[in-house]
């Protein structure tokens, strides 16, 4: 499967979120054929000054897990858009889980903006 992205904008964050599904399992499920029963996906935040970190997460679903209100797409009818909204929703309604992923993303940016690096002992000439 190919990676397209999507570009989001959630709930009141430090960035601008860009959301590729990079990759699906299905199996046959509830007298459902090819249902999807777990997702990977890459979430890339940007923060304001075009910093940019990714979180790798991966999220799985069953019939009775799906967000409230969803009803079965046959896989031949899905979009990654239908799949991004059923991962937002896992994200979104999670305010520890988004707290995290937005953590791991501010990381990275600080990470390359000051970059650690090793050094020498000083002691050690």
């Amino acid at each position: 499967m190919t990676a397209n992205t999507i570009m989001t904008q959630t709930y009141d964050s430090p960035f601008t979120y860009t959301y590729t599904v990079t990759g699906l399992k299905v199996k046959d499920e509830d007298g459902n054929t090819n249902a999807v029963v777990q997702t990977y996906w890459k979430l890339t935040g940007t923060d304001e000054g075009g910093n940019e970190g990714t979180f790798t997460g991966a999220t799985p679903f069953t019939s009775t897990t799906m967000p409230e209100g969803s009803t079965f797409v046959p896989f031949e009818e899905l979009t990654e858009q239908i799949v991004i909204d059923w991962i937002k929703d896992v994200v979104e309604t999670n305010p520890g889980y988004q707290q995290h992923i937005d953590s791991q993303i501010q990381k990275q940016i600080n990470d390359r903006i000051t970059p650690v690096t090793e050094a020498s002992l000083p002691w050690a000439t």
